[in-house]
């Protein structure tokens, strides 16, 4: 798409999550011209206003007719949210980037890490869809090493922040910490996940669930790491097994990654030097 405009109207949908918040600070630090701005996010933050740039905008309901002449339209309000509505934005001429997992094993949409598939974002046909997290930060150090020596499995384990759960749960985390530093009862409500059956306390602790557990017994998130970096790296003869874990820490994910790599008599220095270009 090429606009004669001097930016783009861009639209964030769950502009006031943790994602979308983080989303708008990228936006307004970036070089990328945004000349319109429209937040979108759930009825009952309908009205309220975010800062960007020099002005205040005002929240809208995510409906289909939101994204009237919008030209990107980023989504992080959840799988149900991508699902109902990209097609809408799309329908109305918008670029779709999806932030949720509604459509990253799609066949028909690019799951795109630009440092290892940039080529990919020039298949869409509207809508390209962000990978996970931690996928992303393992793909791009891993793509250097594949390239340089071929690369036969990996295993992955991930320590990831509260922050990755939502802004409520670096809320809950928040209470639970001052409960214990006070001697009090620290209450769960939302960890590992909301919906399952049984919450644990996150504050001095660190849960080893990251999402539902799937019927192979490897939770959602491990199969995401799994399915996107096959996918991504167009490899699906490649062994990916992932452990999952949630700390106590605000914000940032880390991660070991060990690899077999398919060139022999390779050392830790060659590895090094690859993975630095």
């Amino acid at each position: 798409m090429v606009l004669e405009t001097k930016g783009f109207h861009v639209a964030v949908v769950g502009a006031t999550g943790a994602v979308g918040k983080r989303m708008l600070e990228m936006l307004e630090d970036s070089p990328f011209p945004v000349k319109k701005l429209s937040p979108l996010s759930s009825k009952r933050s309908a009205g309220k206003t975010v800062q960007f740039g020099d002005k205040e905008w005002t929240i809208e309901e995510a409906v289909p007719e939101s994204f009237e002449g919008v030209d990107v339209a980023l989504f992080s309000a959840g799988g149900s949210v991508s699902k109902q509505l990209a097609p809408e934005a799309v329908k109305r001429g918008a670029v779709v980037i999806d932030n949720t997992s509604a459509f990253r094993m799609d066949k028909d949409v690019p799951l795109v890490v630009p440092e290892v598939n940039e080529k990919e974002l020039f298949n869409h046909h509207g809508i390209i869809a962000n990978p996970n997290c931690s996928t992303i930060q393992m793909v791009v150090a891993l793509e250097p090493i594949r390239k340089a020596f071929g690369l036969n499995r990996v295993l992955v384990s991930t320590y990831q922040a509260v922050s990755g759960a939502g802004i409520s749960a670096m809320l809950e985390l928040k209470n639970q910490t001052a409960a214990v530093l006070n001697g009090e009862k620290a209450e769960a409500n939302i960890l590992p996940v909301k919906g399952d059956a049984k919450h644990y306390q996150l504050a001095f602790n660190a849960i080893p669930q990251i999402d539902l557990f799937q019927p192979n017994d490897y939770t959602f998130e491990e199969m995401k790491m799994i399915n996107e970096t096959k996918k991504i790296m167009d490899d699906q003869d490649l062994k990916v097994s992932a452990t999952c874990v949630r700390l106590p820490v605000e914000i940032s994910h880390a991660e070991t990654v060990y690899i077999e790599i398919d060139k022999d008599g390779v050392d830790a220095s060659e590895i090094g030097e690859s993975a630095a270009c």
